[in-house]
């Protein structure tokens, strides 16, 4: 591990984290601004125990020196299928490819747990997020020639490969340190 992987640590919390607080603000104004509306409600969508392990999901902050830089969570689709939810990279941390971790680290997860796909949906005003799921090997269910406005949100899935052994979904957070995808 290098001196730089050694910074970085993920950490799975629940919403309630008040470190959680300014990923779910900057996200909320971020997609505001793309999309002309308030997009806070939008956040809050989902009932915070659907991002618990109890009910199939989580919520991870990855900590650069104790401070979190990025993050994401996904949350119980089906009994196979987790759904990637709230993908963020502090706006002060982007184009360093922390998101690109955090997808990692949430594969490893969900594989861990025992999902054996994952899918999401990206709005189409963020090509960065359209960017990040094509370059990590997510397969496009849509057109990507089509104009993305035409579409709505853009649905992405990816096969995980099955784990040896499932690990036991954790009732209490845990950290583990972060490693290059």
């Amino acid at each position: 591990m290098t001196p730089e992987e050694a910074e970085f640590t993920f950490v799975e919390v629940p919403v309630s984290d008040p470190r959680v607080r300014p990923l779910l603000r900057e996200l909320g104004d971020e997609y505001s601004s793309r999309y002309g509306r308030d997009a806070h409600a939008e956040l809050s969508r989902y009932p915070d125990e659907e991002f618990t392990a109890p009910h199939g999901g989580v919520l991870l902050l990855l900590l650069e020196r104790g401070e979190p830089v990025a993050g994401g969570a996904f949350r119980r689709h089906d009994a196979h299928t987790a759904e990637l939810k709230r993908i963020w990279t502090h706006s002060a941390h982007r184009r360093r490819g922390l998101a690109r971790r955090v997808v990692g680290e949430l594969e490893r997860v969900a594989r861990a747990r025992g999902y054996r796909r994952v899918h999401l949906t990206t709005g189409p005003r963020q090509p960065e997020a359209r960017g990040l799921y094509l370059a990590t090997g997510y397969t496009p269910l849509f057109d990507t020639d089509a104009d993305p406005e035409t579409i709505g949100p853009l649905p992405f899935e990816k096969h995980l490969a099955h784990p040896a052994r499932p690990e036991r979904a954790a009732t209490s957070p845990h950290t583990r340190k972060a490693s290059r995808p």
